[in-house]
């Protein structure tokens, strides 16, 4: 197993952690608190690519906060949902290290919010944390 192979397990076997006593919250979970819950651990609280497991990847966690800027001032939902999930490949998003949270989501059975919901959610308020 290589060393990328070691830190992505890792990575998402910590989020998996930190996941569970979140979800048995109710299924009206807001898209913060999934961000806090899954995505903060390796994007940070400020969602700048800085939170406390990102100086041990191979590439650092993208900075969520300037992906219109990035885009033509216009946020891609439809391609950030498909990076969420990882279910389908996104070219150029870094290969292994971004857990497949469509199936981490499909696996949870503590919450009654559907897995394309959660990724809803969560796109609404990365959105939502662009800046200009």
């Amino acid at each position: 197993m290589t060393r990328l192979h070691v830190v992505a397990m890792s990575v998402w076997t910590f989020g998996l952690l930190q996941a569970v006593p979140l979800q048995a919250q109710s299924s009206s979970e807001s898209g913060s608190s999934i961000f806090s819950t899954y995505c903060a651990t390796c994007h940070g609280t400020s969602a700048k690519g800085d939170g406390p497991l990102a100086s041990s990847l191979t590439r650092r966690p993208a900075d969520l906060t300037q992906i219109a800027k990035q885009n033509g001032g216009t946020f891609p939902s439809e391609r950030v949902a498909q990076t969420i999930d990882g279910r389908t490949p996104v070219k150029g998003h870094g290969g292994g290290e971004m857990p497949v949270w469509g199936d981490a989501f499909a696996k949870s059975t503590a919450d009654s919010t559907s897995p394309e919901e959660k990724i809803r959610r969560l796109v609404r308020h990365i959105e939502s944390i662009q800046q200009k």
